[in-house]
């Protein structure tokens, strides 16, 4: 799987998307998935770091070039400050909100709007790219049970299979059988920076927990 335009947040969206759109009792937890996949990004490139559980902004100048991403590198500079596991879920549904509107505007997902009690306008999103995300499901199972990591993965595409594992979506099965790969992976996208594995390691472990929580809207 070759780095394409899209950010880990995006394709972790794409990732978890059926052939319909998600329910609005699963949006919370796809909220989740996606901000931890930004927090992720942004530790990977080096914007956020670690100071003693602390979601840290090392450059208050420094900017991603990706809209969703420096939405929330700039959330996080106004904030409180907060560990990474809290930000998994405060106000995710921000980033969830402006992948998919990324996402609309890249013609991956289609944005239909309509009024809830024929008042509130509301819209709702149909994955309009079902092949691409098709090519995406079957680059991420290879990855997952491919080799020993001899020809690594990047970072980015370790990342994106260690939290679709721990947020089951991928096949129970296949994570059972490659438990250990997904371990070396979790690892691999955690390589390149001093206290990336512990952030890696945060988030993932909090989106195994909300992916286990109650469903909320």
């Amino acid at each position: 799987m070759t780095d394409g335009p899209l950010s880990l947040p995006a394709r972790l969206c794409l990732l978890a998307w059926d052939s319909a759109p998600p329910t609005a009792a699963g949006t919370g937890h796809l909220a989740g998935l996606v901000r931890a996949g930004a927090l992720t990004e942004l530790a990977q490139r080096g914007l956020l770091t670690d100071e003693d559980g602390i979601a840290t902004p090392v450059d208050l100048d420094a900017r991603a070039g990706d809209a969703v991403l420096d939405g929330l590198l700039e959330l996080v500079h106004e904030s409180c400050p907060h560990s990474w596991r809290t930000w998994v879920t405060l106000r995710a549904r921000v980033t969830l909100d402006a992948v998919r509107e990324q996402l609309v505007a890249g013609g991956y997902l289609r944005a239909e709007k309509k009024r809830v009690l024929g008042v509130f306008p509301s819209v709702d999103y149909a994955l309009e790219r079902v092949t691409a995300v098709d090519a995406l499901r079957e680059e991420t199972r290879q990855v997952l049970q491919g080799p020993p990591l001899v020809t690594e993965p990047s970072e980015r595409d370790a990342a994106l299979v260690a939290l679709a594992a721990a947020a089951d979506l991928l096949p129970e099965k296949d994570v059972r059988v490659h438990e250990q790969r997904v371990e070396e992976l979790t690892e691999r996208a955690g390589a390149t920076a001093p206290g990336l594995r512990k952030i890696m390691r945060e988030v993932r472990t909090a989106v195994a927990a909300e992916s286990t929580a109650p469903a909320r809207p």
